[in-house]
């Protein structure tokens, strides 16, 4: 009796603990970067710090600076592939005659500033651009990979966080945007 007894509560365990392991494994490939978030990440819903940006190429900013219409930053740095096949749709973004009215800036992760800013001179970027520092942006925005495109609305509350490299003036990606800043009527497909 004793013996299947113990066999019992060796089997509920192993069982309980599969089922654990389960559980989690599952939640992992349904959001696989739920447990990438950064120290002081602001989520999705969050209302965003105040923060210093260092000018990349031009002078440093208050992030407060951005409120009061809707911002777009892209977080990037110089060594990253993807991150540097994006930029030039963020620039034919920025530059669209028919895009709704939002601000557009990028922040480089870039450890050495003059890496960052070579890269933007050999690119003709236009769009401001600041350094990273101490990863106090990278943090706050929860740039635990990147290129990572953080939406965030007039009030300054972030509505969305895209990872990875897109076409930031495709069709696709223009109707993304307005979703996610409320605009009702997205822009022109063209």
């Amino acid at each position: 009796m004793r013996g299947q007894w113990m066999a019992d509560l060796v089997f509920r365990r192993s069982a309980g603990s599969a089922l654990l392991w389960l559980t989690l494994a599952a939640y992992l490939l349904i959001d696989p970067l739920a447990c990438a978030a950064t120290p002081g990440e602001v989520p999705i819903g969050g209302v965003l710090r105040e923060a210093t940006l260092q000018g990349l190429n031009g002078p440093p900013r208050r992030l407060a600076e951005y409120r009061g219409r809707p911002l777009l930053i892209n977080v990037w740095a110089s060594w990253c592939g993807p991150c540097t096949e994006e930029m030039a749709s963020l620039e034919r973004l920025a530059w669209r005659e028919d895009r709704a009215p939002f601000s557009l800036i990028g922040i480089s992760t870039d450890d050495y500033p003059d890496k960052a800013l070579a890269f933007l001179n050999r690119s003709n970027a236009t769009i401001r651009h600041f350094i990273d520092h101490d990863l106090q942006i990278e943090n706050m925005l929860g740039a635990s990979t990147i290129p990572l495109t953080v939406l965030v609305d007039a009030k300054g509350r972030v509505v969305d966080k895209i990872y990875g490299a897109r076409q930031w003036d495709s069709p696709e990606s223009m109707r993304l945007i307005a979703r996610a800043f409320g605009w009702r009527k997205p822009t022109s497909d063209r």
